[in-house]
């Protein structure tokens, strides 16, 4: 990984301690989703002292800075994600899992035409995932 102060000061963020740490955690192992709990937990295991509050706040930051991307499942169910290319998402309802669908193929259909004055973005794409009966 890139020098992760250097990557929080192009992106606008200053380097605190607490944002180096929790980055190092986020972008070391390559893609993962994560939620702000499981994060939270991997730095006080990694002796990294943050709160859960900051956490939230970091990882809001973060994404605002474009260095993740948010993947809202259900509720306040929410996911960080580490890849911020588009591409779409199977959830495993049983474990709460994330997994990357690539989006070589894959189209989407009958897209309604925004509303005056705005254009679309991107679209989400989830697909839940259940076991077989």
């Amino acid at each position: 990984m890139k020098n992760v102060p250097d990557i929080l000061r192009q992106s606008g963020l200053r380097p605190t301690r607490q944002r180096v740490a929790l980055a190092e955690l986020l972008f070391a192992r390559g893609d993962r989703h994560l939620t702000a709990e499981r994060l939270h937990e991997e730095a006080v295991s990694n002796d990294v002292p943050v709160s859960l509050a900051t956490v939230y706040n970091t990882l809001h930051q973060f994404t605002e800075a474009g260095l993740l991307r948010e993947v809202a499942v259900e509720g306040a169910k929410t996911y960080f994600d580490t890849n911020t290319s588009n591409h779409c998402h199977f959830f495993c309802e049983r474990d709460g899992v994330l997994i990357d669908i690539p989006t070589e193929g894959l189209s989407v259909e009958g897209i309604p035409e925004p509303p005056e004055g705005m254009e679309v973005s991107r679209v989400d794409v989830l697909v839940r995932l259940v076991d077989k009966q």
